[in-house]
């Protein structure tokens, strides 16, 4: 500050609507949750752990489909949607914007709920299974990090939800 404020005079000012009494943390503090800021900071560690899930995920369930398709078509079918899915969340996590907000939340609901149905249809029917898939047995092969996940992503994604009017 250039000339000194008599003590709570900042305080008053915010109070009675001055729009430049905002201090700079608290400009920054408001700045970080919005859907433009989603990609920072801790987003960028749920963006790179989607990023990680979405190639491990790709990358296996392709080399079982052209290997041992015939052993766990099931399971490996469900491994194919959940990369696309992994894909998905991670490229939209990563963009701004009102529609690349939506498009993550409806990336991390589909994978909420693939993880629970996938889970309890591998627990019902372990014989559907025979090859685990990234979502069988609530991501049991994968540290359980898959049925973390969407709660992590869906909490990130509702602290840092667009402002009505944000253009996308």
């Amino acid at each position: 500050m250039d000339k000194q404020q008599p003590r709570g005079s900042r305080i008053a000012s915010r109070v009675h609507g001055d729009p430049t009494a905002l201090d700079a943390p608290a400009a920054e503090s408001a700045q970080d949750r919005s859907p433009e800021r989603k990609n920072r900071g801790l987003g960028r560690i749920i963006i790179a752990v989607y990023a990680v899930f979405a190639l491990s995920a790709l990358a296996r369930s392709t080399f079982q489909l052209f290997t041992i398709f015939h052993e766990a078509p099931v399971a490996i079918t469900l491994s194919m949607i959940a990369a696309a899915v992994y894909v998905v969340a991670t490229i939209s996590l990563a963009r701004t914007g009102v529609r690349a907000w939506y498009v993550a939340m409806g990336a991390v609901i589909v994978e909420l709920l693939g993880i629970i149905v996938v889970s309890v249809l591998s627990y019902a029917d372990p014989q559907l299974f025979p090859k685990a898939s990234v979502w069988s047995h609530f991501g049991q092969g994968y540290g359980y990090v898959p049925f973390a996940l969407p709660f992590v992503g869906l909490w990130w994604l509702l602290t840092h939800r667009p402002r009505r009017g944000a253009a996308s």
